[in-house]
């Protein structure tokens, strides 16, 4: 992938530079389905993962002149999402409505994506059913696991920007994603 350089950060091929954020409508366009692909991973459910990007990029809009280039533009909307998802979470009045709704995100239509068209339906039956697992193991996990091992995973996201995300140190990262990846790993093998 092709990479701009300024203020000695790396940004994405097609990021508009940070000094862009006039051109917001496209910076949304850019990072929308991302931002939506970690909220829907983090929340499973559609409707307040549409909510919570449409809001992500509502705050993002309101303090872009805070914005000082010192992360990406995508980082920083990936920070916004986290925060979002975190504040989510934790919110009491909003935990009547978390235990009575189910989630209504279709985790299987992400699992029918991955293989490609030669696997006998045998095999394709057999990926869905494992991804699913995996899905359900990582909804299990606490939520700091579960957010280092989404950005890990979901959105391929390396360790320094996973701590630039997350607001935590690299080495408490580390130990986050191993964490996570035991819980899966055991959940996932004792489904078998």
């Amino acid at each position: 992938m092709q990479q701009t350089r300024l203020s000695g950060q790396a940004l994405p091929a097609g990021e508009p530079p940070a000094d862009d954020l006039d051109d917001f409508d496209s910076l949304v366009r850019l990072h929308r389905p991302r931002i939506f692909r970690f909220l829907l991973a983090s929340l499973r459910n559609r409707e307040t993962a549409e909510n919570l990007t449409q809001d992500c990029f509502v705050r993002a809009y309101q303090a872009r002149h805070q914005f000082r280039g010192a992360s990406s533009v995508g980082t920083w909307f990936m920070h916004i999402a986290a925060n979002l998802v975190r504040h989510h979470e934790s919110s009491s009045r909003l935990k009547f409505w978390r235990r009575n709704l189910q989630a209504d995100a279709d985790i299987g239509d992400l699992g029918r994506a991955i293989p490609d068209q030669q696997q006998s339906p045998e095999d394709l039956a057999l990926i869905q059913e494992q991804v699913q697992a995996i899905w359900s193991a990582a909804a299990r996990l606490p939520a700091r696991q579960r957010t280092v091992f989404l950005l890990r995973f979901v959105e391929d996201m390396d360790l320094l920007e996973i701590a630039e995300v997350t607001g935590m140190k690299e080495g408490t990262v580390k130990t986050h994603l191993f964490r996570a990846l035991q819980s899966v790993r055991i959940r996932v093998e004792g489904t078998k």
